[in-house]
């Protein structure tokens, strides 16, 4: 019972862990997987849940141990880390956060019936809400209220897992045949699903500030064992609820010959009818509630780490300015982050796609490398060495590592030629 005590009382940076991951690669991809290739899909979900774990449980590592973020510690090894880093990040900013609002609002459109809004105004409507949120509540109102979502997320989730298990398969139609999985269409949908499964790997260094704000606020620190803890709970249910959405994808959708729609409005409608279809128009409020509760918790957990990440890589690379870690600074980043995505949305809301893809492209292609970055971090002399991670953890990264060199290579190939 006080294990269980202290592992509540750490809850958060596994939780937004969760929250943030439980999004895209989820709702949208791991659906897909099981609607168009069936069970087979779940060998990806778990390979890449478990060689990209290292990449992420380093960022509580070096945090927890040395009171600094990963970003500090990208510096540390040498400007040109934290440049790449910064890069990485810029490109983040002007695409995924945008896409993230579109599918969150095509979500609300189709949910709450207001077809006459367009996606750019609701999502407006949504950076507004969400901004003053943040802003208004910071690390701790995050923290409070995603406990609820995540809650919430989960028994809705599980309820309707469990209510398509007992309704059993669809009757797939007539003829039938499984798309190939190793053509260059399958090989490039899973690359995509092994690249944002459970996040892209340079989310690692939002969960080490999201470490450092909560030891602000708690005044304490748990040891490394006890911040592990509490993050590989959350790490664990990412993992579950990607196989939660992967049944349901199969279950409902498997043999019926559907393709889910690229667009946002039409995707959310698909989810929601063909569900309800299934198992019946009472379980709608459960599907519902899963999927915006999934994509709003989502934006709100991604759009706190970039602007957090933002500051703190303004504030590395400029040292002899100001101190950026003020109130007032996140809430510039916080708003002047929403006002970026906004003009994407409206002014490249056709090219959505294109913005997407190369987020997509430049993720995939330096994974590898800020995994080794992260490697570098609590391997060198900033961590005793008896903090450092045991031979199998080390391992196991250089498997993640290796995996993820030849996806990216791959793909480049696909990609350029």
């Amino acid at each position: 019972m006080s294990k269980f005590k202290t592992l509540l009382k750490n809850l958060g940076p596994g939780l937004l862990f969760a929250s943030m991951a439980i999004g895209t690669s989820h709702l949208v991809l791991s659906t897909k997987a099981g609607a168009q290739y069936g069970w087979v899909m779940v060998i990806p979900i778990i390979l890449a849940n478990i060689l990209k774990y290292p990449f992420f449980e380093f960022g509580i590592r070096y945090t927890n141990v040395t009171n600094k973020t990963l970003i500090e510690g990208y510096l540390n090894r040498g400007k040109g880390y934290l440049w790449l880093y910064a890069f990485i990040t810029l490109v983040t900013t002007f695409t995924i956060l945008a896409a993230l609002y579109v599918v969150t609002a095509g979500l609300f459109i189709n949910l709450f019936n207001v077809e006459k809004l367009s996606v750019a105004m609701v999502a407006l409507g949504l950076f507004v809400f969400i901004s003053t949120l943040l802003i208004i509540g910071r690390y701790r109102f995050l923290e409070t209220s995603l406990k609820f979502v995540i809650s919430i997320l989960f028994v809705a989730l599980l309820v309707t897992t469990l209510l398509v298990i007992y309704k059993g398969q669809v009757e797939p139609v007539s003829g039938f045949v499984r798309p190939p999985i190793f053509n260059e269409v399958g090989i490039l949908f899973l690359i995509g699903l092994i690249g944002w499964m459970p996040t892209a790997v340079e989310a690692s260094s939002w969960i080490s500030l999201w470490s450092l704000e909560k030891y602000k606020l708690n005044k304490a620190k748990p040891t490394l064992k006890e911040a592990l803890q509490e993050f590989n709970s959350g790490y664990l249910m990412t993992a579950v609820l990607a196989i939660f959405f992967l049944i349901i994808g199969w279950l409902t959708l498997y043999g019926t010959n559907t393709e889910l729609s690229g667009n946002a409005i039409t995707f959310a409608d698909q989810v929601v009818q063909l569900f309800t279809t299934h198992i019946g128009e009472w379980a709608y409020i459960f599907i519902a509630v899963s999927a915006f509760a999934t994509m709003f918790s989502t934006c709100m957990t991604a759009h706190d780490a970039i602007s957090r990440v933002s500051i703190d890589i303004v504030g590395l690379l400029t040292p002899k300015t100001k101190d950026f870690s003020g109130r007032k600074y996140y809430a510039s980043g916080v708003i002047l982050l929403a006002l970026v995505n906004f003009i994407v949305i409206t002014a490249f809301g056709a090219n959505m796609g294109a913005l997407v893809a190369l987020a997509t492209f430049v993720s995939f292609v330096l994974a590898p490398i800020v995994g080794y970055m992260n490697l570098k971090n609590v391997m060198s002399h900033d961590l005793p060495n008896h903090f450092h991670p045991s031979k199998g953890l080390q391992v196991l990264t250089f498997a993640g590592i290796i995996f993820l060199s030849l996806f990216a290579i791959y793909y480049c190939w696909m990609v350029l030629f």
